[in-house]
């Protein structure tokens, strides 16, 4: 990497610091640090692939590459609702996986401070909810932060290689 690619990666990551694609889950607000997120695209027509999770709704052809994708209300235990035409699809990568997350709707990007992040643990909520990094305070609403990582389990990871 010469100097110049070095310099314009530290400036990107900058440019993201403190910035959250937020998204609605039933009444709730959640927020993905920006750097994780490729695009947003609507949902697109699903192929089931068996003996996945529940919550792994199956694959789906993005411009010739398959990629697995995850119903969140799924993987967070909430009843599952019909698609409809805000449902949207938040293509994320992490630890080299590319994920599509199915979300109710996708609200706006966000710049929260670090300043105004919490811990769940700080608020006693440690054994309450593995998904979550932190708590940020936007004006007078609250985002849920979530941990990317660990929305994938390593049977997960296991098994959506092996898909794509």
């Amino acid at each position: 990497m010469s100097h110049e690619e070095e310099q314009y990666d530290m400036y990107e990551e900058d440019t993201q610091r403190g910035k959250y694609l937020t998204f609605k889950l039933v009444n709730e607000s959640y927020g993905i640090e920006i750097k994780y997120v490729i695009e947003i695209i609507g949902l697109q027509p699903v192929t089931i692939v068996p003996e996945l999770p529940d919550y792994m709704q199956g694959i789906i052809n993005l411009r010739g590459k398959i990629i697995p994708v995850m119903d969140v209300r799924l993987r967070f235990k909430k009843p599952f609702r019909e698609y409809n035409d805000r449902t949207c699809v938040i293509v994320i990568e992490i630890e080299d996986i590319t994920i599509g997350l199915i979300v109710d709707s996708v609200s706006e990007v966000l710049a929260i401070p670090e300043s105004e992040i919490v811990s769940p643990t700080e608020l006693g909520q440690s054994h309450r909810n593995k998904y979550i990094k932190g708590i940020g305070k936007s004006g007078d609403e609250v985002k849920l932060i979530l941990d990317c990582a660990k929305l994938l389990q390593e049977q997960d990871v296991t098994n959506l290689t092996a898909l794509t």
